[in-house]
């Protein structure tokens, strides 16, 4: 297997909302990510996954790009970024940008020059088709509810956007459009950025003929129609020939719909394309009969079947990412371990059972401090788009009623994680001298990194020893993973092997103690890590409430 310095790294995203505000206007901005270099030093970190700056109307906080050359007012100044990067590179750590060009603003110059007629130089930049019996051209919803398709009177034809109305979808098929991205893109690349993570990139090639699909609950076909369409591969080829390959860049594609075949062409060993894809079939696990919109808990031999899939499928033809959570998941303390009596506990059991796997890990703000899930009162208390239209949508349908639909928000929507990072247990959890954009988690004076980088037991402190482990074992980057026990409810154990050394990991994903047969060839080893102090190899081993172990032979 090529050794790569991407499959090392750990990689940490930064919500710049949410993170820390420098001037007391209540949104964090990149002086405040600026000021918490150190603490990112501190936790061992290799690289910031930065989500994005660019100025933007903020219909879907930044995913909706209006000028990929300028930085967000509320954020701040290029000069600012300039200091931030510099910044980054002098602690060793790299920057990642999110690139979002599936889609524009509504408001980016080109899509106000495309909806002015159909002659319009710029028309075939997006996707303009005319209607169809009275109505949109096809049934695709949008992943924000609703249909897909707008009506523009002006023209008297509809144009596509796969998310909000006001991110129109970029027509890739023009090559004009592509060669403007990667001008773009080269424009970062020589400011010194290290690669990018690429918004929803397996949406950008549609389909030659635009047919409907199977329709969902709310009556619309899933915004994923799109994924993996005819020229994908081909121009991500392209971008990697004309951009990626002009720099030592890291790159992770967001893969709405990828199958593991899918995959090993995305992220292929050869570099042709992408480093590694974000898939969703882990996170799926706990959906319901109506999509994501549910309180059910997963069923762990679910979790095991699929992250196992992933881990064999992916070996020595492409590479895995790692992660529970992200700007658009709620937190994974809250959703797969016990945010109560055992946060702590669990929170260290899910980044050892994840991180020990093969793949580079992705940490999301604050969940190297067991964040949870939020305890929202009202519809009103919501910021996200996808929530507030989903809750209006569904209860309007009658699907949900107003009670079911905000006890799913509060376990699905991803605002539980876009709260303010919870620094301190100041007022506002240290986040901002003013009035903060979205409430801030009221359990911030017991979770705040000041208090855990005070004691050594913390949560902060375990992901700086996992981090570090995996910089000193190649067996935990490099080494082949096998499960063991894959009918167990309660137990995932699985094995890494790399030439002579192999370790064991268990974990328990449950509230109560759960008996654990030793193999055999692991009871003359030693515990590398493990989230109880006094732990003992044992035959017969006593695994406590989520406790994890992961064993040296």
């Amino acid at each position: 297997m090529k050794k790569r310095w991407w499959k090392e790294c750990v990689v940490y995203q930064i919500y710049p909302r949410s993170f820390c505000d420098s001037n007391g206007d209540g949104i964090g901005d990149i002086k405040g990510i600026t000021s918490k270099m150190d603490y990112l030093k501190e936790l061992g970190i290799d690289v910031i996954w930065l989500s994005p700056v660019y100025q933007s109307p903020n219909d879907d906080n930044g995913y909706d790009i209006s000028d990929y050359q300028a930085i967000m007012e509320e954020f701040g100044t290029m000069e600012d970024f300039d200091e931030m990067l510099a910044a980054a590179h002098a602690r060793g750590i790299r920057l990642v940008m999110d690139l979002v060009v599936n889609h524009t603003s509504d408001e980016h110059a080109w899509f106000a020059e495309s909806r002015k007629s159909p002659d319009n130089p710029y028309r075939d930049y997006y996707i303009w088709r005319p209607g169809k019996d009275g109505g949109a051209p096809n049934n695709w919803g949008s992943c924000f509810s609703g249909s897909a398709w707008e009506y523009d009177g002006a023209t008297d034809m509809y144009y596509l956007h796969l998310f909000s109305r006001k991110q129109p979808d970029l027509n890739w098929d023009n090559p004009v459009v592509r060669d403007e991205v990667f001008g773009m893109m080269n424009w970062w690349i020589d400011k010194g950025v290290d690669g990018f993570r690429m918004d929803v990139i397996s949406l950008i090639s549609k389909p030659a003929q635009f047919k409907d699909g199977v329709p969902g609950a709310n009556g619309y076909a899933g915004f994923e129609e799109t994924a993996n369409g005819p020229h994908v591969h081909e121009y991500l080829q392209e971008m990697r020939k004309k951009v990626l390959n002009r720099a030592d860049t890291i790159t992770v594609g967001e893969c709405s719909g990828v199958t593991v075949e899918e995959a090993r062409k995305y992220a292929n060993s050869d570099e042709t394309e992408l480093n590694m894809v974000f898939q969703f079939e882990h996170m799926d696990v706990d959906a319901g009969e109506k999509g994501k919109w549910t309180d059910r808990r997963a069923d762990l031999r679910d979790l095991k079947a699929v992250l196992t899939k992933w881990q064999k499928a992916l070996e020595d033809a492409a590479w895995n990412s790692l992660y529970w959570e992200n700007h658009d998941q709620p937190r994974s303390v809250s959703r797969f371990g016990d945010d109560g009596t055992y946060r702590e506990t669990s929170a260290k059991m899910l980044a050892t059972c994840l991180y020990m796997m093969q793949g580079t890990p992705y940490i999301y703000q604050g969940q190297e401090l067991g964040m949870t899930n939020v305890p929202f009162a009202g519809i009103e208390e919501f910021r996200d788009i996808e929530s507030v239209n989903a809750y209006h949508e569904l209860t309007g349908q009658g699907v949900f009623s107003e009670e079911e639909m905000l006890r799913y928000l509060r376990c699905k929507s991803r605002d539980n994680a876009r709260t303010p990072f919870q620094w301190s247990a100041e007022e506002n959890a240290g986040f901002t001298t003013g009035t903060p954009w979205i409430m801030v988690n009221p359990n911030y004076t017991k979770i705040n990194a000041e208090e855990q980088r005070g004691r050594e037991t913390s949560v902060f402190h375990y992901f700086r020893k996992l981090i570090r482990l995996r910089k000193e074992n190649e067996v935990i980057v490099y080494g082949t993973y096998d499960l063991l026990l894959p009918e167990s409810e309660e137990i995932y154990a699985y094995t890494r092997t790399l030439g002579d050394e192999k370790l064991l990991v268990a974990c328990n994903f449950t509230a109560k103690e759960v008996s654990f047969d030793m193999p055999e060839e692991f009871l003359g080893g030693e515990i590398l890590i493990g989230n109880y102090e006094d732990a003992e190899i044992e035959k017969n081993m006593k695994l406590r409430p989520y406790e994890a172990a992961v064993v040296n032979r």
